[in-house]
């Protein structure tokens, strides 16, 4: 279970970005994940006829380390830490992401 998850809003705490918000478009397997607006860069493109792609400068999203962002705990008003917890609902247990700093549910 990953503590950073796609749909999830995040804080950049290091780099260019610093400070920034974003939600979480794309989680990549190697610990990187694709943040809407954030670590943006202009790549040049050539045109591409056959597929429909004109050439020029376009900006892009690259992706960026999961270590570099932290979860958005909206009542704290900042980035926060996330941990793991173990509730039991009657006969079933089922694992929940929660803050650290106020133990509060991430998911609900």
């Amino acid at each position: 279970m990953n503590k950073i998850r796609k749909g999830d809003e995040v804080i950049v705490i290091t780099g260019r970005d610093k400070g920034r918000r974003g939600t979480v478009s794309r989680v990549i397997a190697d610990g990187t994940l694709i943040v809407d607006g954030i670590n943006l860069v202009k790549k040049h493109q050539r045109p591409n006829p056959n597929a429909g792609v004109p050439g020029g400068i376009i900006e892009k999203e690259m992706p960026i380390q999961t270590s570099n962002v932290m979860l958005w705990n909206e009542k704290a008003g900042k980035g926060d830490r996330v941990g793991f917890k173990i509730e039991n609902d009657g006969e079933q247990r089922r694992k929940v992401r929660i803050f650290k700093s106020n133990q509060a549910l991430v998911d609900g």
